[in-house]
């Protein structure tokens, strides 16, 4: 059997948040007005326990504050610790050009703006970074021809699909 926590039990941040969340849910129900809202979110602030939380949330329904007894922040460590990290994935069908510009652009960008900031060089190298960027992005940008023609290609099978059912229907 479990034992419910004590009403002294002091409160945190979390448990501050959780229930003015609570709160807008009521007055987004029309349960309270804005003033009321705003009188019991500024006692929500000022609470220190469980108990002045629960006065608070006395004459009202559910949805009341969430008590974790777990910290959100140790939770999250505990599951990232289970859970492998993802690995950066190359995007599917990108030519070995196309990964090695989007590799080499950022360090180009980088390399650029450290030479203008320590001011070894005059501030119109700016326009290689940008060329590469224009170039990379007219070549394999989110308009690439390859994908438009597949698209193309697609719809045509579509329409041809759509025009032969058509034709079955009107045959038969």
């Amino acid at each position: 059997m479990t034992e419910v926590p004590s009403p002294q039990l002091r409160i945190s941040d979390q448990n501050r948040e959780s229930a003015l969340s609570a709160l807008g849910e009521h007055m987004t129900a029309g349960r309270i007005d804005i003033d009321e809202y705003g009188e019991r979110s500024a006692r929500i602030t000022a609470a220190k326990t469980r108990g002045e939380l629960g006065e608070i949330f006395a004459d009202l329904p559910a949805p009341h504050p969430q008590y974790d007894d777990v910290p959100k922040a140790v939770a999250a460590e505990a599951s990232k610790e289970t859970e492998p990290a993802p690995r950066p994935v190359a995007p599917v069908g990108w030519s070995s050009g196309q990964r090695f510009v989007a590799a080499f652009v950022p360090l180009v960008w980088i390399a650029t703006l450290a030479l203008i900031a320590t001011g070894l060089v005059h501030g119109t190298l700016i326009l290689i970074p940008i060329g590469l960027s224009v170039f990379g992005r007219a070549m394999w940008g989110h308009g690439h021809h390859h994908d438009r023609r597949d698209r193309h290609l697609r719809d045509r099978e579509r329409r041809r699909e759509l025009r032969d059912s058509y034709r079955r229907e009107l045959g038969r």
